[in-house]
């Protein structure tokens, strides 16, 4: 109680970050630190839940406005970072999630090129066909920092390793080991401060590659992938940099090694020129102009490991994180066979997305009116009684669809309508808690809505 009370005395208002990741604990502490206030503020993505693993809940933002029934609930749907053809692919991947709160968003870009989709052999042939495709983008004046391999598991980045060191291509693998707790960099670092203390004169970068060539650094990069590549990248970027600070400031040496100390101290790792290698899990918060997702195939994406339908969706939500990564080209691969396995299929997150020839396209249709007419037989089983109120939510949906010009589905979509006629929401605080029905569509229909339950 007493750090509870020095905590209150000393901070009035909250303001949590990420919140679709607090776990059961850090709820129970914010509670504590708050007491009988109320000065709080959260930001989250239910659909961004990606460590249930670790402890992460998303049910306290998307139940915040139980817990806190006065609370302003404002939704962020606009989406500043990538093309309207990522964020369509986007809402299609996430469209089938069952967390509640989760969002469509909008894209507040100009028109880009279309997502594309390739299918391959091998692994092999999908990492060199995907580091063609990294040249290509390069040779049109994208930087490689501006370019990012996102893969499910972290043993996936070998193969794509090896096809960029074999083709020249700088890359840096993202959650391996911090750039300045490396073993070369700290061992660089004291070279730097001695030379520093002899009072080395001359352009800047010149000596650092003096000193860099001392340990072994040599101008062109290791054909191979693995630890040697690595170092020579992290000791590259080293002379980046000084490169950078002898053409900005006319630094010494003596500047170069406080730089690196503030670096170090602040984890400010210098910019890697190269493309970026990462998980998705590791991905999460960064973007890039151009991102391939790679290994897009049934035991890689959803994992193999993901058995129980929580498992899987969490997945789907670990997708919709790596599309939302790209700014302006986003290339989805996978490969038909791996290993000892042939036959890979898709993943099954994007069969709504992949190109589909004329007749699976029509097995699909099928399977969805299917799926629809079975939701309308247990519906009618279940809950008799409110099938008439249903069909008259479906008809004044038709009227505001007819309308406004947009597809009715767009509106609401029959499982919210199917929820409604069910709970028969009285206020707008009950409507809020249906499952589809946002701040923004609450804020558009919901005293038409309000209207038409109380006249049923």
């Amino acid at each position: 109680q007493d750090i509870a009370r020095q905590i209150r005395e000393q901070y009035r208002h909250f303001v949590v970050d990420e919140y679709q990741d607090v776990s059961p604990l850090q709820h129970r502490l914010l509670q504590l630190w708050l007491g009988d206030r109320k000065d709080l503020c959260v930001v989250g993505d239910v659909s961004q839940t990606i460590y249930s693993f670790a402890g992460a809940s998303s049910s306290y933002l998307a139940r915040f406005q139980q817990e806190y029934p006065r609370a302003r609930i404002i939704e962020l749907t606009r989406d500043y970072r990538s093309t309207p053809q990522i964020v369509a692919a986007a809402n299609t991947v996430i469209a089938d999630d069952v967390s509640e709160g989760a969002v469509q968003l909008v894209s507040q870009r100009r028109s880009g090129r279309p997502v594309t989709f390739r299918e391959y052999e091998s692994e092999g042939a999908e990492a060199a066909a995907v580091v063609s495709a990294i040249q290509a983008l390069a040779a049109e004046g994208t930087a490689l920092s501006e370019i990012a391999i996102l893969y499910r598991t972290n043993a996936q980045s070998a193969e794509f390793e090896a096809a960029l060191s074999k083709a020249g291509v700088s890359y840096q693998v993202r959650g391996a080991e911090k750039f300045f707790s490396r073993r070369d960099v700290r061992e660089a670092m004291v070279a730097m401060r001695a030379a520093a203390r002899s009072g080395v004169h001359g352009p800047l970068a010149d000596n650092v590659r003096t000193v860099l060539r001392q340990m072994g650094w040599r101008d062109e990069a290791p054909a191979t992938a693995g630890s040697a590549r690595e170092k020579w990248e992290a000791l590259h970027a080293l002379i980046t940099l000084a490169e950078d600070m002898e053409d900005n400031r006319a630094a010494s040496m003596a500047d170069f090694v406080v730089e690196l100390e503030e670096r170090a101290a602040t984890q400010n790792v210098p910019e890697l020129e190269g493309v970026t290698l990462s998980s998705l899990h590791a991905a999460k918060g960064l973007e890039w102009e151009a991102v391939f997702l790679v290994g897009m195939s049934e035991g890689l994406m959803p994992i193999s490991l993901a058995k129980k339908p929580a498992a899987i969706e969490e997945e789907r939500r670990l997708l919709y994180v790596g599309i939302t990564r790209a700014q302006e080209f986003l290339q989805l691969s996978y490969a038909a066979s791996s290993g000892h396995r042939s036959g890979q299929k898709v993943s099954r997150f994007l069969t709504g997305l992949w190109p589909q020839s004329e007749e699976e396209e029509t097995s699909r249709a099928t399977r969805y009116r299917r799926r629809s007419r079975a939701a309308a037989e247990e519906f009618a089983a279940d809950y008799p009684e409110d099938v008439a109120l249903f069909e008259q939510l479906v008809a004044w949906r038709a009227q505001r669809a007819q309308a406004t010009g947009k597809p009715a589905y767009t509106i609401f979509h029959d499982t919210t309508l199917r929820a409604l006629a069910i709970a028969q929401p009285r206020s707008i605080h009950a409507l809020a808690q249906i499952k589809g029905v946002g701040a923004t569509k609450l804020a558009i229909y919901g005293e038409e809505i309000l209207a038409l339950l109380a006249e049923h």
